[in-house]
């Protein structure tokens, strides 16, 4: 092949890369909790957390209005968004409670753990300068059978860009997280 066009394919493979090239983006990592409480030993189990259909996706979603979605292109998750942020809910509440023995459930064990979180979010994504979060969750204290349940909504202000998106998503997720550790903390003491 003569030098000009090895010298025009590299030009044009480098070109390509770089157009092909994008930012990866993870949830996953638990935040610092500011106020923690000391349990007992307990054990907790958290099932792993819904997500809505267009988070299956490793692109990430903005919805132009309530009934169309579009996926930027400038940004990709860098995990299995449900994984992601059951890890993630896992380790605040290993931080939240000072408790190792928080896992996912269920589990291959003899024993069940004395609670039981399930967590399906309906809607988890920016609109229009805001991004909202619209969830469920269920703490079931497995030994007595009580249950505490609540709907969960609210919405964090954002700019449009996709590093602004994902830094709102996860402070969002991080109040979603709070009240969950609420809701443990008043099953764990018999509220």
């Amino acid at each position: 092949m003569p030098l000009k066009k090895q010298l025009y394919t590299l030009v044009l493979l480098f070109g390509l890369s770089g157009c092909l090239s994008s930012n990866y983006y993870v949830l996953s990592t638990a935040t610092q909790p500011v106020v923690t409480y000391m349990q007992t030993p307990l054990s907790i189990g958290v099932e792993k957390v819904v997500v809505p259909e267009y988070l299956f996706k490793r692109e990430i979603a903005v919805a132009k209005s309530s009934s169309q979605v579009s996926f930027v292109n400038d940004g990709t998750w860098a995990e299995d968004m449900n994984a992601g942020l059951t890890t993630r809910l896992i380790g605040f509440l290993q931080k939240k409670f000072n408790q190792p023995n928080v896992h996912l459930y269920p589990w291959d064990l003899d024993t069940q753990p004395n609670n039981k979180i399930r967590v399906s979010l309906s809607r988890f994504i920016a609109q229009e300068g805001k991004v909202y979060l619209d969830a469920t969750w269920e703490i079931t204290n497995m030994k007595t059978g009580h249950k505490i349940a609540k709907l969960f909504h609210t919405s964090i202000k954002t700019s449009m860009s996709t590093t602004n998106i994902v830094d709102t998503m996860n402070k969002i997720f991080g109040t979603l997280e709070e009240d969950i550790a609420k809701g443990l903390h008043q099953i764990i003491e018999g509220n």
